[in-house]
């Protein structure tokens, strides 16, 4: 265990370089997230036979994958940064790959959440714009999410960022000297692996087109939440209510709410109609 509890310092977050420019795991990992998303989704489309095609697909995941990046920036500035009033008056800086001396330093900050909000909005604008089905897509992004997002988390860990909590765990990894939960890693498992393997089966028991969006919406919020007690509170924001509740599990338990307020209309929706069905049927 020792390897393993002192890893970040035989770890270089920099895979390579190309013409002086990093290129971290991170990054690599990241590339990789998405295009494991749309290998699943793709496989889904046959095994399940969703009628969507290959073009459409590529030109949805184009959309949403603007939606993340634009969505997923504009979150962590408006929830987590510190100087979200500069980057607001100064919105060309938001996506500025450069700091002040020129040199590269990548585009820094990402929220899950925004992110969230942005695939959304990117889902609603294609769907209106294409004449197609929202929640059959929203389906279809809930089984893929999940998988792809195991290889975000992991580059997280790669990174060295997101720390989790101290811990006197076996499993913990020294950070700077203190032993702390791999809290990248849980998140992988409990938020990835755990959600798809759930969502999976659930699939087969589906009551009505977007009901596996909803519940990853549900399952997704859920999993966050625990997943925050292992991770250690943005440095610039602490602990918002209680000593225990970080901003994380606020804004998963607004939107773990709101989609299960969701499905619980849209389930009684359908029960509605089959009683107004089989009570025809007795006439």
């Amino acid at each position: 265990m020792i390897v393993w509890n002192s890893i970040y310092s035989h770890f270089n977050p920099i895979a390579f370089e190309v013409f002086g420019i990093p290129v971290h795991w991170y990054g690599l990992m990241y590339v990789l997230a998405l295009l494991v998303a749309l290998l699943v989704a793709k496989a889904f489309v046959k095994l399940d036979n969703y009628p969507i095609s290959n073009a459409l697909l590529d030109s949805y995941f184009i959309w949403v994958e603007v939606g993340v990046i634009l969505g997923a920036r504009l979150g962590y500035i408006l929830f987590y940064d510190d100087y979200t009033g500069y980057y607001l008056s100064h919105p060309w800086e938001i996506f500025n790959p450069f700091d002040r001396q020129g040199k590269f330093v990548g585009i820094r900050g990402m929220s899950y959440h925004g992110a969230v909000i942005g695939f959304l909005i990117a889902s609603l604008l294609f769907a209106r714009i294409k004449k197609v089905d929202f929640w059959l897509f929203m389906d279809l992004a809930g089984l893929s999410i999940p998988l792809g997002y195991v290889f975000g988390r992991i580059g997280n860990f790669l990174n060295q960022e997101l720390i989790g909590r101290e811990t006197a765990s076996e499993i913990g990894i020294y950070v700077e000297g203190v032993l702390r939960h791999p809290s990248q890693l849980y998140e992988a498992i409990l938020e990835g692996i755990l959600v798809f393997v759930i969502l999976y089966f659930w699939r087969k028991r589906v009551r009505f087109v977007g009901e596996i969006g909803v519940l990853y919406g549900i399952w997704y919020s859920l999993m966050r939440f625990v997943a925050e007690f292992f991770r250690e509170p943005d440095a610039q924001i602490g602990f918002i209510a209680f000593d225990w509740l970080t901003l994380g599990q606020l804004l998963s338990l607004l939107i773990g709410g709101f989609c299960f307020v969701l499905w619980l209309y849209k389930a009684a929706q359908i029960a509605q109609k089959d009683s107004g069905a089989r009570n025809r049927e007795n006439v």
